[in-house]
């Protein structure tokens, strides 16, 4: 492989890792192994820590095709708690309310997902890495500050109940770029008249690449040691 003409790689990133922890460690090994100070290498839709799945990593000129990546369909299996809510609409933050449950059947569930299916509105997390004057919402957010985002229109392609176990529901999102599974989540606690927070993401698939096709960050070592020849 030629990783300075620029390679395409696909990971799965692993829990508690932020996208950058991975760029950051293939950087690394790849520019010891290459004998070169530095190297370009970049990701393609960012992942929040407390997800794992698909991620995809661009050396030397392939960053160029970092943008075609990221506007490419995304496909998730998402765990959601319902009856609890937290500022940050997942495990980051504590809960901070509680809401009834008993009012939710299956079916109202399934109803409720197919009112998302399509072009809709979303309003991102205030845990965000959405920008407001210049800083990262998530920045401002943990200091207290209050914060205001503007809604973005995205499309939801497909939604899909995988098990239900009240409090708990698993759902399949196919989905356009710049959709947060955590602000899908918000919305979907509303509008069962209750509330929702995030308690796992996985990214299973970006455009046609697949989770089976992704290399786990342990295998980078040998993987290294079989395609850079010195």
């Amino acid at each position: 492989m030629d990783f300075i003409a620029g390679e395409v790689l696909y990971f799965n990133k692993p829990l508690t890792w932020t996208s950058f922890d991975l760029v950051n460690k293939f950087r690394y090994k790849l520019s010891r192994k290459l004998r070169v100070k530095k190297i370009k290498v970049g990701h393609a839709g960012t992942l929040d820590p407390l997800a794992t799945g698909v991620m995809i990593i661009c050396t030397g000129k392939a960053t160029k095709r970092i943008d075609e990546f990221q506007y490419q369909t995304k496909e998730y299996i998402a765990t959601l708690k319902l009856g609890e809510t937290t500022p940050s609409f997942d495990l980051e933050t504590t809960v901070d309310g509680t809401y009834p449950i008993e009012h939710i059947s299956k079916e109202k569930v399934e109803a409720v997902l197919n009112t998302f299916i399509g072009t809709i509105e979303q309003i991102p997390p205030v845990f965000s890495a959405c920008k407001v004057d210049g800083k990262r919402a998530y920045e401002l957010a943990r200091k207290g500050e209050e914060v205001k985002l503007k809604s973005k229109t995205l499309v939801i392609d497909e939604i899909e109940l995988l098990s239900y176990e009240l409090p708990v529901i698993r759902i399949r999102v196919v989905c356009s770029k710049g959709t947060y599974i955590r602000a899908l989540t918000r919305d979907i606690g509303t509008a069962l008249e209750s509330g929702a927070h995030l308690v796992g993401l996985k990214r299973i698939r970006i455009g046609e690449i697949t989770l089976d096709m992704c290399m786990q960050p342990e295998d980078m070592d040998s993987f290294l040691d079989k395609e850079v020849i010195e």
